[in-house]
């Protein structure tokens, strides 16, 4: 069976139209939808009142699938996943969010390393926040990041949580650089470290596309 793409911008779901009519149309004419808008509520609004899928391709609170294809690469390199301590450097974001979802999930050792005043909730089992770098990337396996809101791109704030080689060479021995991109060269992350062994950004993706796909099958109820 062969499906078509109709592609609409965000701005198709910011009218006065009340989503649940939204839904009872799209429910005659589509097999599903995949939306990238900035908030979460209007998806979850959406899907309330929708009979077909609805997936969840970014939100400014979210970023699910971006996540899942990350962790299923780290499954393939390190079989031994849930074993391994995550270590977050940043500010809050729809990144580090659904990180913490997914460490709940999965049970994964998972810190947040970021200045004071960021932490997102309470420390826990599967979630710590900690302001020092370099003490907690010691034992660290996979280090994550996000690209710097404009109020972090600041030189006292680069200067204490960059991510550079030699505080990766910190890190535990086959430890990985994972940067969500876009990657701000200099900012998050440094050149040096970009261009090492460490980094796995790039390669990162070529399983976001293959996840993507598995998930639109699973949602369509469709074998392969």
């Amino acid at each position: 069976m062969t499906r078509e793409c109709i592609l609409f911008p965000p701005e198709s779901l910011n009218k006065k139209e009340k989503l649940s009519d939204v839904a009872g149309y799209l429910n005659q004419w589509i097999d599903g939808v995949i939306i990238r808008h900035p908030s979460f509520e209007v998806m979850k609004e959406l899907a309330e009142h929708a009979e077909i899928p609805i997936v969840n391709a970014m939100s400014s609170q979210n970023h699910p699938c971006e996540i899942v294809a990350d962790l299923y690469t780290i499954r393939t390199m390190k079989p031994h996943f849930q074993k391994l301590t995550y270590t977050f450097v940043g500010p809050p974001g729809n990144i580090l969010n659904s990180w913490i979802e997914i460490a709940s999930v999965f049970d994964l050792t998972f810190q947040h390393i970021c200045s004071p005043g960021n932490r997102v909730c309470m420390d826990g089992q599967n979630y710590q926040f900690w302001t020092e770098l370099e003490d907690k990337l010691a034992g660290s396996d996979v280090v994550l990041t996000d690209s710097l809101p404009s109020e972090y791109q600041t030189e006292d704030y680069i200067k204490k949580y960059q991510i550079n080689l030699e505080r990766m060479r910190l890190t535990n021995p086959g430890a990985i650089l994972n940067p969500c991109p876009p990657f701000d060269r200099n900012q998050e992350v440094s050149e040096n470290v970009m261009q090492s062994d460490y980094f796995v950004g790039h390669s990162f993706k070529k399983n976001l596309l293959y996840v993507q796909q598995a998930i639109i099958i699973r949602s369509l109820g469709l074998s392969v």
